[in-house]
């Protein structure tokens, strides 16, 4: 069963900051500007999902063009240099990374996933028996980006009738 437990949006954005800077913009030229728009468009996901004490989901969706930055700062390469294969892994350990802190924040026996990574834009991530509990919304550089929380409702009897 999982027990409720409250990661707020300010929990999620001091994640979010911590990973920007350590990784996205340690330079802090260009910061995740927030729009607090929870509908922007993102063609990119990665997700990891956490079971156990709590369930739940950790997604981080941009653009193409946003994950192909993402990518080459934190491979400390050229944007032109950054391969499909560099874009993929990078969305999934930003999620892993990201998970691994709400995680932390979590009680005792919560488990991490391996991250999944969806590159397609004409396909997104669907959580049916999910509902978004929290968000980190913006624009980086230009280009949207975001990092939501989803908390399993199949313990919920709304969801079972």
């Amino acid at each position: 069963m999982s027990v409720e437990v409250e990661v707020n949006e300010n929990d999620l954005a001091e994640m979010v900051e911590q990973v920007w800077s350590s990784y996205l913009d340690p330079e802090g030229l260009n910061p995740l500007i927030p729009t607090y728009d929870q509908n922007q468009p993102s063609e990119v996901h990665s997700s990891v999902s956490i079971t156990g004490s709590w369930t739940g989901h950790v997604v981080y969706a941009s653009s193409t063009l946003a994950a192909n930055r993402a990518a080459a700062a934190f491979l400390a390469m050229e944007v032109d240099e950054v391969s499909v294969d560099d874009m993929s892994d990078v969305l999934g350990e930003l999620a892993n990374i990201i998970g691994g802190n709400v995680k932390a924040m979590l009680p005792p026996g919560a488990l991490l996933s391996l991250p999944q990574v969806v590159l397609a834009p004409e396909n997104t991530t669907i959580y049916p028996t999910a509902v978004r509990i929290s968000g980190v919304y913006g624009i980086w550089d230009g280009e949207p980006v975001s990092i939501s929380m989803w908390h399993s409702r199949s313990d919920n009897k709304e969801v079972d009738e």
